[in-house]
């Protein structure tokens, strides 16, 4: 059986990964433009989200919900036509889902992952 610390560890890692990956543009002064920007926003949002999770899973539908949201809008408000369109239905459809999970009207087999 894997520790449970080696994968909190590893997920640690992962979580700084995202935030040295969303940061890389700006350390490396390229320009910034709306769609840098939109990157590293979701990227280090998917990072505080993942370490909150990590250390706290009752947040899950919390941080799953503010998650949609925040890709949906700065998707749709950074992202040039085609793309800011499909990022608010990935970001619609994320908030949905953890509406959904709230209100335990989805299958079993993935309510799990919102109640452990």
């Amino acid at each position: 059986m894997a520790n449970v610390k080696m994968f909190k560890l590893l997920g640690v890692l992962l979580a700084l990964m995202l935030i040295v990956w969303a940061l890389t543009p700006i350390l490396r002064h390229q320009p910034l433009t709306n769609e840098v920007i939109a990157t590293a926003i979701i990227l280090l949002m998917i990072a505080i989200a993942y370490l909150v999770i990590m250390f706290n899973p009752s947040w899950t539908k919390a941080v799953f919900f503010f998650e949609g949201i925040i890709i949906a809008v700065s998707g749709y408000l950074l992202l040039a036509h085609p793309y800011n369109i499909e990022f608010l239905v990935v970001g619609v459809i994320i908030i949905i889902i953890a509406i959904l999970a709230y209100l335990q009207k989805l299958p079993p087999s993935i309510l799990k992952w919102f109640y452990r």
